[in-house]
């Protein structure tokens, strides 16, 4: 039996596990856009005479060290978070699938080009890449979302050109080119229903990637600026009260765990589903 093959058990398996995950996913997806409509509080709202208080009445989570209510910060840091994740995975995604089908469907000179051109980015260290483009967009939530985006899309690119270098040489390819298709026609309706599967499992665990990276660059500075939260500059502001005052670090760090796990579960459960099934 192909080792690539799934049981019908473990498709089902899989399956639930997808349906867990995304479950997941998309509530802390609706978290983050419904809570601050729902706990109506400014995240943003100084009281220094409660500065640091522990989780209690008027407070489910605490303040922060400014006295700022910090489940009011948590879903608005979610919304930054988890749209910077989303939104530079889409960029990524578009740029990579863009790339790898123009060099896999189009002829040598142009993979050649775009190919050498991927290796280039591929060599460049990447935290370069995004410091650069930081300081030509600015550290907003658009900035990140081309900073992450841009220089995260050669892995999908490489992965696509293969993919379609495989699929240009099959026997419907070839008629569907001999009767005169256009290789955006090939592309869209007879390799992209092939290429689906893997590049979805790329996007998925791409999200969680940018939303680590997102954080990481609001932990040292480069990220979201205060007073505006995200679940990264919250974690950097939390560094200095980790023995007075832990819930800080806590809840924030709990929340890019339960993310990122989430949709590397999703995404490696789709690609379980997306085996071939094993029979008999």
């Amino acid at each position: 039996m192909n080792a690539a093959m799934v049981t019908p058990d473990g498709r089902r398996t899989a399956r639930r596990r997808a349906a867990f995950a995304g479950g997941m996913v998309v509530f802390l997806a609706l978290a983050a856009i419904a809570g601050p409509i729902l706990y109506d509080t400014d995240p943003n709202a100084l009281d220094l005479t409660q500065a640091a208080a522990p989780p209690g009445a008027g407070h489910p989570l605490g303040t922060d060290e400014s006295g700022r209510d910090v489940l009011g910060r948590l879903l608005a840091g979610g919304r930054v978070s988890l749209a910077v994740g989303f939104a530079a995975v889409a960029c990524s995604g578009l740029l990579g699938l863009s790339l790898g089908a123009l060099a896999g469907l189009g002829g040598r000179r142009v993979d050649t080009i775009v190919m050498r051109f991927t290796d280039a980015m591929m060599a460049i260290p990447a935290l370069f890449l995004i410091i650069t483009t930081l300081a030509l967009f600015g550290t907003s939530v658009p900035g990140l979302v081309i900073a992450i985006g841009g220089t995260s899309w050669m892995g999908l690119a490489r992965l696509v050109r293969a993919e379609l270098l495989s699929i240009r040489e099959q026997a419907y390819v070839e008629a569907a080119r001999a009767l005169g298709a256009r290789p955006a026609r090939l592309l869209t309706h007879h390799a992209l229903p092939h290429l689906l599967p893997n590049v979805l499992v790329n996007v998925t665990f791409g999200v969680g990637t940018a939303i680590l990276m997102e954080s990481a660059l609001s932990f040292i500075g480069l990220g979201i600026q205060p007073p505006s939260a995200s679940w990264g500059n919250m974690l950097t502001n939390a560094q200095s009260y980790l023995y007075s005052s832990p819930w800080l670090a806590v809840y924030p760090g709990l929340l890019i765990l339960t993310t990122v796990v989430a949709v590397n579960v999703l995404g490696d459960a789709l690609r379980d589903a997306a085996e071939p099934e094993a029979r008999a």
